[in-house]
């Protein structure tokens, strides 16, 4: 149980690593940065590692970018939000392309609403000048992005039965 649970926490860490880095290539859309790489990451945590794994390295990577300086308040519900979700749909369904729909909505839905009152709190009201539903709009572009990385990556690892083996070793 105890090797299990380290090789989970250190593939996490790994995924967290790639999200931080992968975040050097945002492009900016409206208040926030797009960072697909983030939604791939939560995706693959989902499908490897389940949910509590996923919200922790989702949160880890949203703290590091804005400690380093390179993410904003906005990736914290952009990003925890599509790691729940998804994790969650994946661990009771064990669908692929519902995992992608759940981090879609998690991350543009929930994530786009819950966005609004950080912009507000932490930001400044000039932060949230916008319409109440304009992170939605940015945080569904960056989604859309990263679920297709990963549906690409996944459906591959699935298809030469890599999928199965990895997620073998981490049970």
């Amino acid at each position: 149980m105890t090797k299990t649970n380290t090789k989970k926490l250190a593939i996490a860490g790994v995924f967290c690593a790639v999200a931080v880095v992968g975040s050097l290539f945002s492009v900016p859309v409206f208040g926030s940065k797009c960072a697909p790489v983030q939604h791939m990451v939560n995706i693959l945590c989902a499908v490897l590692l389940g949910p509590g794994y996923g919200l922790g390295a989702a949160f880890a990577a949203a703290l590091i970018r804005n400690l380093l300086g390179i993410g904003s308040l906005m990736a914290f519900p952009g990003s925890m939000f599509g790691a729940l979700v998804c994790g969650l749909v994946y661990s009771k369904t064990q669908n692929i392309l519902g995992t992608l729909v759940g981090e879609m909505f998690g991350t543009a839905v929930l994530g786009g609403l819950c966005a609004y009152p950080v912009a507000i709190l932490f930001m400044g009201q000039s932060a949230a000048g916008l319409a109440f539903y304009a992170y939605i709009i940015p945080f569904l572009i960056s989604t859309t992005a990263g679920a297709a990385i990963s549906a690409v990556l996944i459906y591959s690892l699935q298809k030469s039965n890599i999928l199965y083996t990895m997620q073998k070793s981490l049970r």
